[in-house]
């Protein structure tokens, strides 16, 4: 992909500085987009020779004029990897409402941020690549974590539109909702059974496990895959099938309640179980 300049949100750390190294590797121009610790970053560039570019993806006109400057020292941005996040832990009773909106703001709202930056420059070039960084627990949810699963689940849902909306134009929208050993899983359980790894052993949650999927989904080669939402655990990718109609019961008119007991039994015992995290 000799030329095609790809920007990674959240890219000088942990799963974003893995996609960072993995699409240099595979030849792309890259750029990577920190929010607030630049000595990190000036170490990342040291390290990698990739630039990095500091700007908070919740703040919408900080994006326009940050892609802008990237696409002035590399060129057109061709690939978008909506990686960047946070987390504003608690349960529901203790959560604030400050607590809940850093988190859709970041998390989600990055992802529409980072697209009005550089979806029109994609379609008006007939080629483009996003690909969103989505989560186990917007699929599965999370205790604790109501305003980071709703943020997750929302970028597969935002995949989803805006892959419509960029079909006729060579513009692919996907999401990978990874399990992988971060700052934001450690307390997880991902910190124990990572550490329980032998050296030597192929690691499962290592960050490096997501990139070779994000370098395909960038490339020309995935020119006929988009609204799909994939997972990656270890070595194994998968199609997520969440949100498809399962078990059901239809009786042709309204039901009354006092009949569904037995019939939302029946539905469920016909579902597949409920995932959880983990599973």
């Amino acid at each position: 992909m000799m030329g095609k300049v790809a920007i990674v949100t959240g890219g000088t750390r942990g799963i974003g500085e893995a996609i960072c190294i993995a699409l240099k590797d595979a030849g792309f121009k890259v750029a990577a987009n920190y929010a607030g610790n630049a000595e990190r970053a000036k170490g990342f560039t040291e390290r990698t020779g990739i630039p990095a570019y500091q700007w908070d993806v919740a703040d919408h006109a900080a994006c326009l004029e940050g892609c802008a400057k990237v696409a002035a020292d590399l060129g057109p941005i061709d690939v978008v990897v909506n990686n960047a996040g946070i987390t504003r832990d608690g349960t529901l009773l203790k959560m604030s409402y400050e607590a809940w909106k850093e988190v859709i703001d970041t998390n989600l709202g990055g992802c529409f941020n980072m697209a009005k930056a550089t979806f029109a420059g994609m379609k008006d070039r007939g080629w483009g690549r996003i690909v969103n960084i989505g989560s186990i627990n917007g699929q599965a949810g999370q205790y604790g974590q109501v305003n980071y699963a709703a943020a997750k689940s929302g970028i597969h849902g935002f995949t989803k539109a805006l892959a419509q909306e960029g079909a006729k134009y060579g513009v692919t929208v996907n999401a990978i909702a990874p399990a992988a050993l971060t700052r934001m899983t450690e307390n997880l359980g991902f910190g124990q059974r990572a550490k329980e790894v032998e050296v030597g052993q192929f690691d499962p949650f290592a960050a490096e496990n997501i990139s070779p999927l994000v370098v395909w989904l960038g490339s020309t080669e995935s020119a006929e895959v988009t609204g799909r939402v994939f997972n990656v655990a270890g070595g194994r990718i998968s199609i997520a099938d969440g949100w498809r109609r399962g078990a059901e019961q239809d009786k042709g008119e309204r039901w009354n309640p006092a009949e569904l007991g037995s019939v939302i039994e029946q539905i469920l015992g016909e579902a597949a179980p409920n995932e959880t995290l983990g599973a």
